[in-house]
């Protein structure tokens, strides 16, 4: 075909002559066969929706532009039928949200509101931002999802894919949050089973596959049987965005919708095609054959793909195109797949492409995905399972032996205890003091969420640049139980299997480069050529070894000295760095009674990272954040954050000390719970060593906080008090 095909309608030819009848109907049949079965939807009307505060916002015009870009590469619109978006009715819309929500996003954009009071209102929700395009973006999203999901529901097409923006599946009934204004999915689902009786949709199966849980459309459908809600994302024991606990696989619906809930939670980052895939194949497919949907409507985000900045997953286009291809086995293959979120656009156009290809040919692309699933991802399908066994016989059967035993053993991130910074000491006698911590999915209790978002995910900022990057295979080593897949429909990209380790330019530092912090130390680290060596490498005099530095070796932007309301004080009774003596804490509570000196540095996120591998003993060339966007997002909401993935580690809870020029104060210190160790002499409580000591005292000193002498008795007061 030579031209776009865009829809219109046949007109029925009567004839009285049974023949002719039979002719025109046979020739109808005919032309039905040779008519596009996918119908495509996209407008540039939608690309008036940005950030008029912030061009690098992640969740930017450009994501549908690229999207539609490669699929015009590639030739895919001449093979469909393209669709023009429609502004969704409020009567559509109310079936979700609130009246007063509906009223906010539709006047948003009017001259009622100036850019000073729609940016007042937008800091009021978590993650959002408006301009004059908002409103028209948002009507015409919801209703381009309304508009495929009619047109699939009567048999118009097969399927289709609404490329549509802005994404709908955090927002609430009366909350915009997540870049999200209205539920576009939730929205169409509503109005098909409610308002469309006469096209027989009567179950509906959402799927949500983006990286992040779809909250919105969870509480949409919370209590109604009607709507399957299925959600795999990251959750990292809650404290992943959106945070708190309703991405927990023990959220499972209420009354009538109690099993029709279900909740996919990933521990940490990293999961791919492996991952995904055996949750497909031992918690979805099973409960879609025993559900039986009429059709299938799918929050299609992109943000568990490789290279995502905000994702931190692995998801390569191959494994989107066999899910969507499992997915299409049932419903007769009435799909409609909405766009969601997706922010490394390379990789957000090359999946989206994939699940196309897969729609009009019928079968994945070429592939292969050769990698075991984390050893946690069998213990979260586990903990699922039995969670709604009682819902789904289906998931009653024990997962055989021989797949759980097929796993990456490891989590993506061990700490190495043997040769830590200042946190390393005696660490059998760490470990046989301290209570184990419970681990996995079912001994561990989501973080609470709390409200006013200080640092919420719209304010990250990507490098553009790093959209575009090819991933260079010359950047990783293949390990045991990985493999580099290449696929042919992909323009033989390089594509990651899920558990390789990667320092590539379009992965996190390429985006954490950019986003800056305040480092706030109070132990060694206050003297800056101290410091350093966790920055450019090396080491300063009475240290026992030298430090390899960050991979970014750039000095820090500014300095500059702030009391706290936090105690200082000293434990540990040996380090391979300083030798025999304690090393400085901050106790993780802080205490209006108590002041200690903190020196800040101005850094950036990835060297941040980098200062917290080396603190607690891990190498920097790993493949993900030990403390990503999230984290950070979550921490300054909590005031701090155990990282799991240092468990035992001394220097493994991250604490938030406040703003200061509108930049996070973080620091790094113990655990809360080692405090009663500390207290019971389980863990030796110590004064420093002389070499240590000088170091602090150089640190005071030298940044004109305090004389000699002063500083002297500054550490002495803080070593020989109890806490």
């Amino acid at each position: 075909m030579t031209s776009l095909q865009r829809d219109s309608s046949s007109t029925v030819i009567s004839s009285p002559v049974p023949l002719l009848l039979l002719a025109v109907e046979m020739d109808h049949q005919e032309k039905n066969l040779r008519r596009p079965h996918v119908a495509l939807l996209y407008d540039e009307r939608m690309c008036s929706h940005a950030n008029p505060n912030d061009e690098d916002h992640p969740e930017t015009p450009e994501r549908i532009r690229a999207i539609w870009k490669k699929l015009e590469s590639r030739g895919i619109p001449q093979r469909c039928v393209i669709l023009g978006a429609k502004e969704a009715e409020d009567r559509y819309i109310a079936l979700v949200h609130t009246q007063k929500h509906i009223n906010l996003i539709r006047n948003i954009s009017s001259k009622d509101f100036d850019s000073w009071r729609r940016n007042r209102i937008a800091s009021k929700f978590n993650s959002i931002y408006f301009n004059e395009g908002s409103s028209e973006a948002a009507y015409l999203a919801a209703g381009s999802v309304i508009e495929v999901s009619e047109r699939v529901a009567k048999g118009e097409f097969r399927s289709a894919v609404a490329i549509v923006r802005p994404p709908g599946h955090h927002a609430e009934p009366d909350e915009a949050m997540g870049f999200c204004l209205f539920n576009n999915v939730a929205v169409a689902a509503n109005l098909l089973v409610n308002e469309r009786p006469e096209l027989g949709i009567r179950k509906i199966l959402i799927v949500d596959w983006d990286v992040h849980h779809g909250n919105g459309t969870q509480k949409m459908f919370w209590k109604d049987p009607r709507v399957l809600f299925f959600s795999v994302h990251r959750f990292d024991f809650g404290s992943f965005y959106p945070s708190g606990d309703d991405g927990s696989h023990t959220m499972v619906g209420e009354g009538l919708g109690a099993g029709y809930n279900i909740n996919v939670p990933w521990e940490h980052g990293q999961c791919g095609d492996a991952d995904y895939l055996a949750v497909w194949d031992h918690v979805l497919i099973p409960v879609a054959k025993a559900y039986n949907p009429d059709m299938i409507l799918i929050s299609g985000g992109f943000d568990a793909a490789i290279g995502d900045p905000l994702g931190g997953c692995r998801v390569s286009p191959y494994g989107y195109s066999v899910m969507m291809k499992k997915l299409m086995e049932f419903a007769r293959g009435r799909i409609v797949m909405a766009l969601e979120g997706g922010y490394n656009l390379m990789s957000l156009a090359n999946s989206v492409l994939a699940c196309v290809e897969v729609l009009l040919d019928g079968k994945p692309i070429v592939g292969s995905s050769e990698a075991y699933p984390f050893e946690s991802t069998w213990r979260v399908i586990q903990a699922v399972r039995q969670e709604l066994s009682s819902f789904w016989p289906a998931l009653n059967e024990e997962l055989p032996e021989k797949i759980l035993t097929n796993c990456i053993k490891t989590r993506p991130l061990e700490p190495n205890l043997s040769s830590a910074s200042d946190s390393d000491a005696e660490n059998d006698r760490l470990s046989n003091a301290l209570s184990e911590s419970p681990g996995g999915l079912c001994g561990t209790s989501p973080a609470e969420a709390v409200e006013d978002v200080i640092l919420p995910l719209s304010k990250l900022k990507v490098d553009e640049d790093s959209h575009e990057k090819e991933i260079d295979s010359n950047h990783f080593t293949p390990d045991e139980g990985t493999s580099l897949v290449s696929s042919e429909e992909c323009d033989n990209e390089p594509v990651l299997s899920p558990v390789q380790s990667v320092d590539g330019p379009i992965l996190w530092r390429s985006v954490y480069s950019k986003i800056s912090i305040w480092y706030g130390s109070y132990g060694s680290n206050m003297w800056k050529p101290r410091f350093l060596c966790y920055i450019e490498g090396g080491r300063v005099e009475g240290m026992k070894k030298p430090y390899s530095g960050s991979k970014d070796k750039s000095l820090p932007k500014e300095i500059m000295w702030k009391m706290v309301s936090y105690r200082l004080f000293f434990a540990q009774s040996h380090t391979h760095t300083w030798g025999a003596g304690g090393v400085a804490f901050l106790h993780p509570e802080s205490s209006s009674d108590e002041k200690a000196y903190i020196r800040m540095y101005k850094i950036t996120l990835e060297q941040f990272n980098d200062v917290l591998l080396q603190e607690n003993s891990l190498t920097s060339d790993v493949a993900s954040p030990l403390f990503d966007s999230s984290a950070l997002d979550f921490v300054t909401r909590n005031k701090s954050t155990h990282l799991e993935a240092l468990k035992g580690g001394w220097y493994s809870n991250v604490i938030y000390l406040g703003m200061e020029h509108g930049l996070p104060i973080l620091t790094m210190t113990c655990p809360l719970s080692y405090i009663d160790n500390f207290k019971s002499g389980k863990l030796p409580m110590q004064p420093p060593s002389e070499d240590y000591a000088k170091t602090l005292v150089k640190g005071l000193v030298e940044g004109k906080q305090l004389s000699e002498e002063e500083a002297v008795n500054y550490i002495h007061g803080s070593a020989v008090r109890q806490i």
